[in-house]
């Protein structure tokens, strides 16, 4: 299952990388920190993850989830600041993550980034069911 997980996270790379050239040329460095930290964080994560495939030990399985779901929240971010300008708004807080998916997910982003939100479900849940079956198999 680790590596259903390295899969879908290859392909939810494809589609990021596709992005990150589009926002590379046409964003002009808007939201700069936060793009180029989540496509870091995002890197390191297979990294990590490559590394619990090969020892088999739960403790890399958990490190690459802690930096999934610690790092997937600035793509979050991106997401939520075009999904203002969209919508002609400028309220920020956590009241705008609502309107924000409502945003991605009708395709006012983009289908690239409709995926791109909906498919990160399949590398973050099986990452979570990976990490906790790699526990129990360890006591």
């Amino acid at each position: 299952m680790g590596y259903m997980v390295l899969a879908a996270w290859a392909v939810q790379a494809a589609v990021g990388v596709s992005l990150l050239v589009s926002w590379a040329r046409h964003a002009k460095g808007c939201n700069r920190g936060l793009v180029l930290t989540h496509a870091s964080a995002m890197v390191a994560f297979a990294a990590v993850w490559i590394v619990f495939i090969v020892t088999g030990e739960a403790v890399w399985a958990w490190a690459g989830f802690g930096v999934l779901a610690a790092f997937i929240g600035f793509g979050d971010a991106t997401m939520v600041r075009r999904s203002r300008a969209v919508l002609g708004e400028s309220n920020p807080g956590l009241r705008d993550y609502g309107p924000a998916i409502g945003v991605a997910l009708s395709g006012r982003l983009g289908g690239r980034t409709r995926f791109h939100a909906l498919f990160s479900a399949l590398v973050f849940f099986p990452c979570l069911a990976v990490c906790i079956i790699a526990t129990i198999a360890a006591w």
